[in-house]
């Protein structure tokens, strides 16, 4: 790797400019159709950003709409061309003004974010460090547990999930609930028999039930040693979040925060008591730098952060994160993070690892492989 010095010398570390900004949407089917406790979907876009300045590429990435992508040519692009790619701070700061009459949550701050993910890992690829370095990092690993069993499974697909999950040495599953509550006790049920006494079950309601189903439901779900419910009612809904918090039996932890894009929602739902463990997604909040911010309110309510999917790049994050717990190892972004990109990570043991031998995010575009799927 090239010492700093070298890199100061070669880029003049002080002013390197953004050259180019190039924002594609790859639309994947499904390998089955999928729902949860709210919506069903038949296949995922993916919002890839690309970076250039000095003679370094960073890449980004977001789950959205592809209208992000547009977004982020015609809008984005600008404001951050030829700003010193080392200053990611001005270019968040300058992202989030040029959103404001457009509506900074859902498209436009996950625009946002890919293309600070690609600012932050272009900075690593033009110091040749690894993102967790650059970030500093906390640990060397995180746990993840595997995510899926969606409600359109069948009983026998879903058991043969889960369970493949722990066999591989991951010790914690969840599955979706929300869309039939009075078949959801059963199949939480057999998704215990399936991976046997000693895994972690948690479950994700969506925002699929009200308040008093999901008490209810609750403690049904205790009864197979289930630790972790999701978004039992609405995220938006911080107050009856705090109700089956309040009601929920002992052992059992609310979790929510996915659907965060900026500090200033985080703060509000900690604020509120609504949550055991605070969720945060890179490629919503607003990329790397509002994923920090999500850290540090962590730190500041000292209470667990846990990142939402998309594997390759929140494993560089939850590593520098103090208080990260765990990582959520969705079947939708494994597959497509391993189809697109070269240098996807893989447990081992049930542990993430960043690899702290390729720069930035370790991950280059599968162009080739790619293509079939590019967003026309």
């Amino acid at each position: 790797m090239r010492t700093a010095t070298a890199v100061q010398a070669e880029t003049h570390i002080d002013r390197v400019p953004i050259a180019a900004i190039d924002a594609a949407a790859y639309t994947v089917p499904t390998d089955a159709p999928e729902s949860d406790g709210t919506i069903a979907w038949d296949r995922t876009t993916i919002v890839l950003v690309e970076v250039r300045a000095g003679d370094r590429c960073g890449l980004g990435y977001s789950y959205a709409h592809a209208s992000a992508a547009a977004l982020i040519a015609d809008t984005l692009a600008g404001v951050v061309a030829q700003r010193n790619a080392f200053d990611i701070t001005g270019s968040h700061v300058a992202m989030v003004q040029a959103v404001r009459n457009l509506g900074r949550p859902g498209i436009a701050s996950a625009a946002i974010s890919a293309v600070d993910v690609a600012l932050w890992d272009l900075k690593a690829r033009l110091l040749d460090v690894p993102l967790v370095s650059l970030l500093g990092a906390a640990r060397e690993g995180i746990a993840v547990y595997g995510s899926g069993g969606f409600t359109s499974y069948s009983i026998a697909r879903l058991r043969e999930q889960l369970a493949g999950w722990i066999a591989s040495g991951i010790r914690d599953v969840k599955m979706k609930v929300g869309r039939d509550p009075d078949q959801d006790p059963a199949r939480v049920a057999q998704a215990r028999q399936a991976i046997g006494d000693a895994a972690g079950l948690y479950v994700d309601a969506n925002g699929g039930y009200d308040r008093k189903q999901a008490v209810a439901l609750a403690a049904r779900f205790a009864d197979q040693r289930v630790s972790w419910f999701e978004e039992p009612v609405s995220s938006d809904d911080l107050e009856g979040l705090r109700v089956v918090r309040d009601l929920a039996p002992t052992g059992m932890e609310i979790a929510a925060g996915e659907y965060g894009y900026d500090a200033m929602y985080f703060r509000r739902m900690l604020a509120a008591g609504a949550v055991d463990v605070l969720q945060a997604d890179a490629t919503r909040c607003c990329g790397v730098t509002g994923f920090l911010h999500a850290a540090a309110l962590c730190d500041a309510w000292s209470l667990p952060l846990s990142a939402h999917t998309a594997p390759s790049l929140h494993v560089h994050l939850c590593c520098a994160a103090p208080r990260a717990r765990n990582l959520e190892y969705f079947h939708d972004h494994v597959r497509i993070e391993e189809m697109l990109f070269d240098g996807a990570p893989h447990p081992a043991a049930g542990v993430l690892k960043p690899d702290r031998t390729r720069p930035g995010l370790g991950l280059a575009l599968k162009r080739r492989d790619a293509e079939r799927f590019l967003h026309r």
